[in-house]
């Protein structure tokens, strides 16, 4: 996500984050189903303090969303994932937090790796019951270094036992008022000759790939998935949907191209997919952000056309429920975002359930070890 840092004027940084508090609701539910496990399988962490006031003024929608919660680490996480449901582990996902600047431009990654396992380390040393924070990470390499990557990758894998693949987003727009000012992938990434010689790299060594870019663009990764067809490979976030900047109000007249990409790429049996990431800005589901207050049961009517077309197009052996968290706080608190989840599941079996909630994440990223 945000790799750069800069200094903040303490009075602007305050400023940005008072403004987005302000507009907060609060919502209140009891928990449903709160004895069902759940192994979160995307969160991030990060301190983005020091780098708020380098994003001009008025923020980006994103930059306001994450302004939310600045500083995300250990003790944010775990308050949010004992707020009633049962999460018995987590998946961090890379954000470009920590980078480590002394490792030099392509080790710097390490850093990331290094703290998240620190993380881990704290989670799993007993003072806080038996959740598993960050059991998994899943860091950043940059694979446009071709071969070269295979080099920082085993570094990777030295820094944690629990590191266990990468995400290499690829998100772009030729609007830059979709993404704003925190991303600058290329276009075309996930065609580019370098990056797929870097990719490679990743199956030499058992490494899963998370795949995040737009709705426009996945037919990169329905390329991508079949030229590469035994490299398990995950997408985030539904394929993000876009209902912010000029695709504003245009979300039901773009749905059955989203739902026909989506059909396509779950015929290719290497791919999962995560159902979330609907709550933060870029999909605009809730389009006004906190503000909203909405509940656990609107949100989930307002998600069912799109979880629910990826349910029946992978399976619930290939889908697994996701957090996102702590950017899609734009649209639910915590525990109102898994009642939404858990609102979407009422009429599946208790073996479907297991899968998208646990059984998914548990294959894909190596924590049978947690389901006991």
């Amino acid at each position: 996500m945000i790799g750069r840092s800069a200094l903040v004027k303490p009075s602007r940084q305050h400023k940005l984050i008072e403004r987005q508090k302000t507009g907060e609701a609060e919502v209140s539910e009891a928990i449903l189903e709160p004895d069902l496990p759940i192994i979160d399988p995307h969160h991030h962490l990060w301190d983005l303090r020091p780098m708020l006031g380098m994003f001009p003024d008025p923020p980006h929608h994103f930059v306001a969303s994450v302004s939310l919660s600045p500083y995300y680490t250990f003790n944010e996480l775990h308050a949010d994932a004992t707020s009633g449901h049962n999460v018995i582990g987590t998946v961090f996902m890379e954000c470009g937090a920590f980078y480590n600047a002394a490792y030099g431009e392509e080790r710097k990654v390490l850093g990331e790796v290094e703290y998240v396992n620190g993380v881990a380390a704290q989670s799993a040393c007993g003072l806080y019951g038996s959740i598993r924070l960050c059991d998994t990470i899943i860091g950043h390499a940059d694979l446009t270094l071709g071969s070269r990557a295979g080099e920082v990758l085993d570094a990777l894998m030295a820094a944690s036992p629990r590191f266990k693949g990468i995400r290499h987003a690829a998100a772009w727009d030729a609007d830059p008022e979709v993404l704003g000012p925190p991303f600058h992938h290329p276009a075309g990434l996930y065609r580019d000759a370098k990056f797929r010689e870097g990719f490679a790299e990743l199956g030499k060594r058992g490494l899963t790939f998370d795949a995040w870019l737009l709705e426009p663009q996945l037919g990169d990764l329905l390329d991508l998935a079949r030229a590469f067809p035994d490299q398990p490979i995950c997408l985030d976030h539904c394929g993000t949907p876009l209902g912010m900047g000029p695709y504003h109000g245009k979300l039901h007249e773009r749905f059955d191209a989203w739902r026909g990409m989506i059909r396509e790429i779950a015929k290719c049996p290497n791919v999962h997919v995560k159902l979330g990431g609907l709550a933060m800005s870029f999909a605009g589901m809730p389009d006004h952000g906190p503000a909203a207050g909405l509940s656990s049961e609107v949100l989930a009517a307002m998600w069912r056309p799109y979880i629910e077309t990826c349910i029946e197009a992978f399976g619930p052996a290939r889908g697994m429920f996701e957090s996102n968290y702590p950017v899609d706080k734009w649209g639910a608190s915590y525990p109102v975002l898994w009642n939404a989840f858990k609102r979407l599941t009422l009429g599946a079996s208790a073996d479907e359930k297991r899968e998208l909630y646990v059984g998914t994440a548990a294959r894909f990223y190596g924590m049978e070890h947690l389901l006991g």
